[in-house]
């Protein structure tokens, strides 16, 4: 079974994710913020993909996202950004720090679950 971390300051979010992914038969870990998921991505081999906000207090998601690709252990982890931020800057800047993929919220299910099974081969 395939292990997904989840990184959003919302707690809602974090349960809707969490439950969809679930669902569909994914182990999920969850995270508040940047520096909760690096620890976490430290201390685990087990993260087949990260589903990782923008928008997050303290370091943003852009942030997390070149700190997870700098590092030698998770430096091939797929990353799949989830936000409300539809700015095309943005969406440039993470695929050329490595995203994989960039959804909108509100949570489409469907299109998260079958992203993320896209993602985690």
């Amino acid at each position: 079974m395939k292990n997904v971390l989840i990184v959003d300051d919302s707690r809602s979010i974090r349960n809707e994710v969490t439950d969809v992914l679930t669902r569909a038969g994914y182990n999920v870990a969850e995270a508040a913020d940047g520096a909760e998921a690096l620890a976490y991505l430290q201390g685990s081999a087990q993260v087949s993909l990260v589903v990782l906000d923008v928008n997050m207090p303290g370091m943003n998601g852009l942030d997390v996202l070149d700190r997870i690709q700098n590092e030698h252990k998770t430096r091939n982890l797929p990353i799949l950004m989830l936000t409300t931020e539809a700015e095309r800057a943005l969406v440039e800047r993470a695929k050329k720090a490595g995203a994989k993929g960039w959804l909108l919220k509100p949570i489409k299910p469907e299109l998260l679950v079958s992203t993320v099974a896209r993602l985690s081969l």
